[in-house]
């Protein structure tokens, strides 16, 4: 376990407490919890967060409380397509339960210990079922309500028996008792996870759609042509931004081959690429018009800098890049079925292509990219988008409904102590 100094030094100086289980898989989860919890500190309010695996390495960085729990995750083949049979046979169910009830003998602990106002669950059951056994209101953030299994023969039983049971289960724990469901997705016509949110009449008056939670949005920042100025980028070339995240094993495999790829690229092109390490340093490795960085610590300067964004198909990245009004290449996990969702979504919307990761080569890439710089139809579809988007503000309506859930169950718990 790790506790920032303050954590300890300001018990009592603070008006309401918020605990953070956050699935630690990949960087998405932790990524949007992050700037929710900076809001709360900037407002007074004492947070902690509960997490593993890649979560710990954020928060590392970020200098933020956090607990570290017992890690949950799935089997991956060394081309980072996600190996279902595998996830199914290793851990297998027993140990697979077993660990669950590690996390949740875990968060029961800290929760009694840290003695907040609300529970805040990013796509964690655990969390919520402690807060469910302390009688603690409880949150939860999510974008995908629903597992979906390839519909690959070898995978077909498999995709039925999560169908029909799974759901109603898992649909259960994600609604149950007081909780609020927030999913940080655009409305319709835009919502981009429509395939994994098939969410039944009976949870849906507990669902709000609240838009992306972004840290920085587009207009915070200067202009295009200032930015590039500032970043020391060419005015007059193409800018490729390949911000790449995701598990370790899941990215490592298409990392590596689109960095020989990008290494090759044409001078008419300049690539900032970001190999999505926490632990990695700031300072890149810089080529002729290619600058590689472990870990880019002002994504969002080179995002609105940017013409084209490749990257994975992660709900993260891509509802970043619609609030920023970018045209995207994207390379969906193999077999992973959210990402392969959202890639056929934006692309329906005439603001993305796909390109299937054994079809990733230099020359399918720049086919793609010279396609999508030449149709004027991308740079319409993706400003009538961003316009569209621009309204939500997803960060303010977490942030506002976390205060209003705690600040409830806080002034309940002072009216019963003064009664006794």
């Amino acid at each position: 376990m790790w506790l920032h100094p303050t954590l300890l030094s300001n018990v009592g100086a603070v008006w309401l407490r918020i605990y953070f289980g956050v699935c630690g898989i990949g960087l998405g989860h932790i990524g949007r919890c992050v700037p929710i919890a900076r809001r709360l500190i900037e407002k007074g309010h004492e947070i902690l967060f509960s997490t593993y695996r890649d979560g710990v390495k954020y928060l590392r960085r970020e200098n933020l409380p956090f607990i570290k729990v017992p890690s949950i995750g799935f089997m991956v083949k060394p081309d980072g397509t996600v190996d279902f049979r595998q996830t199914v046979i290793n851990p297998g169910p027993f140990f697979a339960s077993f660990t669950l009830v590690r996390q949740i003998e875990a968060e029961i602990k800290f929760m009694r210990a840290f003695k907040p106002d609300v529970i805040v669950s990013d796509s964690r059951v655990s969390p919520l079922l402690a807060a469910k056994m302390l009688e603690i209101p409880d949150i939860c953030i999510l974008n995908q309500f629903q597992i979906i299994i390839p519909r690959r023969k070898r995978f077909l039983r498999l995709a039925k028996l999560v169908d029909t049971g799974a759901l109603a289960v898992i649909g259960r724990i994600w609604t149950s008792g007081a909780a609020n469901l927030m999913i940080p997705d655009f409305p319709p016509p835009y919502t981009l996870s429509a395939g994994n949110l098939r969410i039944p009449k009976s949870y849906q008056r507990r669902v709000r759609l609240i838009g992306p939670i972004l840290p920085v949005h587009p207009d915070d920042l200067p202009s295009k042509e200032e930015l590039r100025e500032k970043l020391n980028l060419d005015l007059d070339k193409p800018l490729i931004f390949a911000p790449i995240s995701g598990p370790f094993r899941e990215r490592a495999y298409f990392t590596r081959i689109l960095q020989e790829i990008l290494q090759d690229f044409p001078s008419d092109y300049q690539v900032v690429m970001s190999l999505g390490d926490p632990d990695a340093s700031k300072e890149p490795i810089e080529y002729d018009g290619v600058r590689i960085y472990g870990w880019v610590p002002n994504r969002f300067e080179y995002l609105k800098a940017c013409d084209i964004v490749i990257s994975r198909a992660g709900h993260g990245t891509v509802t970043q890049a619609m609030c920023f009004g970018k045209p995207m290449i994207l390379v969906p996990t193999p077999s992973h079925t959210e990402q392969i969702n959202n890639a056929r979504r934006v692309c329906e919307l005439g603001i993305a292509e796909i390109l299937d990761q054994e079809m990733v080569n230099k020359e399918s890439l720049l086919r793609l990219i010279d396609k999508i710089l030449t149709d004027d139809d991308y740079r319409r579809n993706v400003e009538m988008v961003r316009r569209a988007v621009s309204e939500f503000n997803g960060l303010d309506t977490a942030v506002e409904t976390i205060i209003n859930v705690a600040s409830k169950f806080n002034t309940k718990q002072k009216t019963v102590f003064s009664s006794i």
